[in-house]
């Protein structure tokens, strides 16, 4: 755990040159003056939880910050990350860092069309396929073809309900090495008990709990384990 904790506090401070023409294209999309109609079919956001919304408000609320970003990066290194798979593409800042150290296929999903426009507009890579619709639809056809998933952001839904189908889906293609990271963990109490929940499965050896995403583990030497960190 020790050797975890480190290496993630490393990876992040080496980086702090990488990956910055991500953070410009978030820039851009909060400078923009755009309004979109979103068509949402999770909890919605706290913030701006209107049909139409500026695209800089989506983008300053509903989507990780660099930190958080790098931290899923992180922990999406420490996989084979042959097949990764993000639920809740949003504008597509996680997007572009996972793209960054995917080693094989990424599959976004989401719900609006809107939001994978304007994740488009910046992602241009061979090694991305977006799956635009219901998730509750879109992700069980997609895993009819796929054998094992490597790494796994939850992101999307944010309700009780649909975070636990969601992972109830997943973790029939985890394999030992698997990691999945789920986000907004505390952003209600649905989530609390989704998250509670979820680290109670036998299948799960170590979890992480960093405020803004949990991390979960399938192989781990110890007793079943719960940290809270800061990074």
């Amino acid at each position: 755990m020790f050797r975890i904790y480190t290496e993630l506090l490393d990876y992040i401070s080496t980086r702090k040159k990488l990956d910055l023409d991500i953070e410009a294209y978030r820039k851009s999309l909060t400078d923009s003056v755009e309004i979109i109609e979103i068509l949402d079919l999770g909890a919605g956001s706290k913030k701006v939880n209107t049909k139409k919304r500026k695209v800089a408000d989506i983008t300053r609320y509903s989507t990780s910050n660099r930190e958080t970003a790098q931290l899923i990066q992180f922990f999406c290194t420490m996989t084979p990350a042959e097949t990764v798979v993000e639920l809740g593409t949003c504008v597509g800042i996680s997007t572009q860092y996972l793209e960054r150290v995917t080693n094989g296929r990424l599959a976004t999903f989401e719900g609006a069309n809107e939001l994978v426009r304007l994740a488009n507009m910046k992602l241009k890579s061979p090694k991305v396929d977006f799956f635009v619709g219901n998730i509750s639809q879109t992700l069980p056809e997609y895993l009819k073809n796929v054998s094992c998933i490597d790494f796994a952001l939850i992101d999307a839904n944010h309700t009780y309900a649909g975070s636990m189908d969601f992972i109830n889906l997943i973790l029939g293609r985890i394999h030992s090495k698997s990691i999945i990271v789920i986000g907004d963990i505390h952003w209600s109490v649905e989530m609390e008990s989704a998250w509670k929940k979820i680290t109670q499965f036998p299948e799960v050896k170590l979890s992480l709990d960093f405020y803004e995403v949990g991390v979960i583990f399938f192989d781990f030497p110890g007793d079943k384990t719960q940290y809270i960190l800061d990074f």
